[in-house]
C-alpha cells in the first residue's frame, strides 16, 4: 500500500463497503489517513493531514457522502472531516457545549446514522451527514466503551445503540431510560443489518429489536388479530368453545386475512421451532376460514424455516436470522455449504426447495469432484472413475473444469483422463492446449467438426513449434493443413508461399503472384486514417496507429478528445446511430456521466435513450440510469423501469399500456414482502383487464 505504509507502518485500519466494493481505511505511524473503496482494484488515496496533529486520535470512523468516501476523527473536543481534497472542523447539530472530549464513534452497518461518546457519558446520535441530530442520552458512566455499535432493523424508526464495558452491556435510544445487562463474561459485539451479535468464549447471542408482527402478537392483553387467532386455535386444541368466539370476533372485524399474514410473519422471526409451529398451526387454522387464500406465503415460510432450523444446529453452526437468509439468498448459502464441504446438508436443501439441477445439485457435485482430485491417496485411475461414477452425465457438470483443478494441483494425468468424459471439444481443447498436449488437441478438435476450434489448435500450434516442424505437423493433419491454407490466403498470403514451395505446386505459385500484385494497393480511406492516426500519436504521445476507424473514436472519447472524436465522426461520415453508440459505450466505460447527460441533450437521439439505460446499468450505475427511464419510447418504458429497479413506475407503466405479458414480467421481478403494494395494484389490474 505504498512507502507511507514501509515507513511509518500502519497503527490502526477499518474495512468499510460502498457501492464500488470493500474498501480499507488505514491510520500510519506519521497519523495521516489513506484509504482505497476496492480492494480489488487498489488504487491509494491519501487523505489531507490534520493541522498540527501529534498524536492519533481517540476516535475515528469512515463515512460515504454523495458517493464520496471520507474520514471523520476526533482529537480532544474537536471533530474534523476529512474529504478528497481539504480537511473541515464540523460540529454535530444539538451537540451540548458541556459534552466533552470524544472517546468513541460508531458508523450503523448501512453507513446511515452515526453516534458519538464523550468523556462526560453523553451520547449524541444523529444521521451520518451531520446535518440531523436524532436523539441523545446520557449514559452517566465517563470511562470509554470498549465497543459500540448501532443496532437497528430494516424499515424500523428507533434507533438505538449497544455499548460495551467490561462485563456490562447499555442499550440508549430515543428514551430517558436505557436497558442494562450483565454479562458473564468478557463479551465482543458484531453489528449486522438487524441487530447485534454478542460473542464471548462460552456463548452467543443475538440483541435484536423485537419486529412488529412479533410484538402484536405477543405483547400482554393484545387484541391485534394475530393474538386472536393464536388464542383461537389453542382454544381449538383444547377443544373450548372460546375457539369460536375469539374467531368470531376477528371475522366480524373483516382482519382474518391480516392475523393469517401476521402469524405467518411473526413465525420467521422466531428463534424457537415450537413456537414457530405455533403461529404457523394458528396461521393454518385461520386460512381454513378464508375463501381463496394464496398458500405461497405460508408454503415459502415453512421451507425457509425447515432450512433456517437446519443451518442453525450447533453441528453446523450457522445461525442467521430471517431477514439475513432473505438478503443472503439461498445460493450463497448453498455456497457457503459448500465451501465448508457440507455436500450432503446442501444437496437436501436443494431436493427440498425443488432449485433447478444446474443451480443446485449439479453445482455441488461438481464441486465435490474438485475436491475429490485435491487427495493424493489415490491413483489418477481410481479418482477419474470415483469420479465419473458419481457424476455420470448430470446435466451442467463440466468435467473440463474438474480436469482444470486437477492440472492446477499438478495431476496432468489425472486431468487428461477425466477430459475423456467431457462431450463438448470446445472445452477439451483450451485446457489441453494449457498443458502442452498441442498434438492431442489438433486431433480432439478435428474430431468436433468445429473449424473455428482447429483454426484456434493450428495458430497455437504455429507460436509454439519451429517453422518446420509446424508445416511436417499439418502434412500429417489433411484437415487442418487445408484450413490452414484457407486461413493464409485471408490473412498471410506470404506464408501460402511456403506452403506451395514446400508441396512444389507450381500452378497455385504462379496464381499467388498474379493475385498479389492487386493487392498492394491501399484505399484512399485508409491512407487518410493512417495519416490522422500519425498526428494523433504525435499531439497525444499515446498508441493509434492501425486501429479501427471505430476503435480510434472510441479511443479518443475515453480520453476525454470530444473535438477530435468529433472531427472523425463527419470526415468519415460515420451514421448517427453508430456514433452516439460508440459515444455513450465510452463515455460510460470512462465514467463521465455528466458528459454523457449533456450529450443525450444535446439534440433528439437517434438510438432513443433506452441504450442510455442499458449502458449506465451494465457499469453498475443505477442512480444515472434512472435519469434516462423516463425518457424511453412509451413501448420501451416498462424494460427501462425494471432495470433501473423502480418497479412500482414499471407496473404504472403496464398498466397504462392494459398489456398483461408487461404486467406479468413486473410480477415476476417482484418480492412479496418487499413489493406487496405492487404487487396488489397488478393483479387489480389484471382482474379488471380479464374482465374486459
Amino acid at each position: 500500500m505504498g512507502n507511507e505504509v514501509l515507513q511509518n507502518h500502519v497503527l490502526e485500519a477499518k474495512v468499510f463497503h460502498t457501492e464500488y466494493g470493500t474498501g480499507v481505511a488505514i491510520l500510519t505511524g506519521a497519523h495521516r489517513f489513506s484509504l482505497t473503496t476496492n480492494i480489488d482494484d487498489l488504487k491509494l488515496r491519501r487523505m489531507p493531514e490534520v493541522p498540527g496533529l501529534q498524536k492519533p486520535p481517540s476516535c475515528w470512523a469512515v463515512l460515504t457522502q454523495d458517493r464520496v468516501t471520507i474520514v471523520l476523527l476526533a482529537v480532544g473536543q474537536d471533530l474534523y472531516l476529512l474529504d478528497n481534497t481539504s480537511c473541515s472542523v464540523v460540529t454535530p447539530p444539538g451537540m451540548s457545549p458541556s459534552a466533552g472530549a470524544y472517546l468513541q464513534m460508531a458508523v450503523s452497518f448501512n453507513y446511515r446514522c452515526l453516534a458519538l461518546f464523550t468523556d462526560t457519558g453523553y451520547i449524541w446520535m444523529g444521521l451520518a451527514t451531520l446535518k440531523d441530530k436524532l436523539c441523545e442520552f446520557n449514559s452517566a458512566i465517563r470511562s470509554a466503551p470498549k465497543q459500540m455499535v448501532w443496532c437497528t432493523r430494516p424499515r424500523s424508526r428507533q434507533r438505538a445503540v449497544v455499548l460495551a464495558w467490561d462485563r456490562q452491556l447499555m442499550v440508549a435510544g430515543n428514551s430517558t431510560e436505557c436497558i442494562r445487562f450483565v454479562l458473564d463474561e468478557d463479551s465482543y459485539l458484531v453489528p449486522e443489518p438487524d441487530g447485534v451479535r454478542i460473542l464471548s468464549r462460552t456463548s452467543h447471542e443475538f440483541l435484536h429489536e423485537i419486529p412488529e408482527a412479533s410484538q402484536e402478537i405477543f405483547k400482554i392483553a393484545s387484541m391485534a388479530p394475530g393474538a386472536l387467532l393464536l388464542e383461537a386455535q389453542k382454544e381449538y386444541e383444547k377443544e373450548s368453545q372460546k375457539a369460536d368466539e375469539y374467531l368470531r370476533e376477528i371475522k366480524d372485524q373483516k382482519l382474518l386475512p391480516e392475523a393469517v399474514s401476521q402469524c405467518i410473519e411473526a413465525a420467521g422471526y422466531e428463534h424457537e421451532p415450537e413456537t414457530q409451529k405455533s403461529l404457523l398451526r394458528a396461521a393454518s387454522f385461520g386460512k381454513c376460514f378464508i375463501d381463496k387464500f394464496p398458500p405461497e406465503s405460508f408454503v415459502r415460510m415453512c421451507q425457509d424455516l425447515r432450512v433456517l432450523n437446519s443451518i442453525r444446529d450447533y453441528q453446523i453452526g450457522i445461525p442467521l436470522t430471517f431477514t439475513q437468509y432473505k438478503r443472503l439468498t439461498v445460493e450463497v448459502l448453498l455456497d457457503r455449504l459448500v465451501l465448508r464441504r457440507l455436500y450432503p446438508l446442501a444437496i437436501r436443501i436443494c431436493e427440498y426447495l425443488r432449485l433447478p439441477e444446474i443451480q443446485g445439485v449439479s453445482r455441488i457435485l461438481a464441486h465435490w469432484a474438485c475436491y475429490k482430485v485435491q487427495q493424493k491417496d489415490k491413483s489418477d485411475e481410481e479418482v477419474a472413475y470415483a469420479i465419473n461414477q458419481k457424476l455420470g452425465d448430470t446435466p451442467g457438470i463440466s468435467y473440463s473444469e474438474i480436469a482444470a483443478r486437477a492440472y492446477d494441483c499438478g495431476r496432468t494425468e489425472l486431468a487428461i483422463k477425466l477430459l475423456e468424459y467431457e462431450p463438448r471439444s470446445g472445452e477439451q481443447v483450451p485446457l489441453l492446449l494449457k498443458m502442452k498436449r498441442s498434438k492431442l488437441a489438433l486431433s480432439k478438435a478435428i474430431e468436433s467438426g468445429d473449424t473455428d476450434l482447429v483454426y484456434t489448435v493450428v495458430l497455437h500450434l504455429k507460436n509454439e513449434l519451429n517453422r518446420g516442424t509446424f508445416f511436417m505437423t499439418l502434412q500429417n493433419q489433411p484437415v487442418a493443413l487445408s484450413l490452414y491454407r484457407q486461413f493464409c490466403k485471408h490473412q498471410e498470403r506470404e506464408t501460402l508461399k511456403d506452403l506451395y514451395n514446400q508441396d512444389d505446386n507450381h500452378q497455385e505459385l504462379g496464381n499467388f503472384h498474379v493475385h498479389s500484385s492487386y493487392s498492394e494497393k491501399a484505399t484512399e480511406d485508409q491512407i487518410k486514417l493512417l495519416r490522422l492516426q500519425r498526428h494523433l500519436q504525435e499531439d497525444f504521445d499515446k498508441p493509434y496507429l492501425d486501429l479501427s476507424l471505430h476503435n480510434t473514436v472510441s479511443t479518443l472519447i475515453q480520453d476525454g478528445h470530444h473535438k477530435k472524436a468529433e472531427q472523425l465522426y463527419r470526415e468519415f461520415k460515420i451514421p448517427d446511430k453508430r456514433y452516439w453508440w460508440l459515444k455513450i459505450s465510452a463515455l460510460a466505460t470512462r465514467g463521465d456521466w455528466e458528459e454523457m447527460e449533456k450529450f443525450s441533450k444535446s439534440k433528439k437521439s437517434p438510438i432513443g435513450y433506452l441504450p442510455f439505460v442499458e449502458i449506465a446499468v451494465k457499469h453498475h450505475n443505477r442512480y444515472e440510469a434512472k435519469k434516462y427511464a423516463p425518457r424511453v419510447t412509451p413501448e420501451q418504458r416498462v424494460k427501462a423501469f425494471i432495470l433501473v429497479g423502480d418497479l412500482e413506475q414499471a407496473a404504472d407503466a403496464a398498466i397504462e399500456h392494459k398489456n398483461e405479458t408487461e404486467m406479468n414480467l413486473v410480477l415476476s421481478k417482484c418480492s412479496a414482502t418487499t413489493d406487496g403494494a405492487v404487487v396488489e395494484k397488478l393483479n387489480r389490474a389484471r382482474a379488471q383487464l380479464l374482465k374486459k
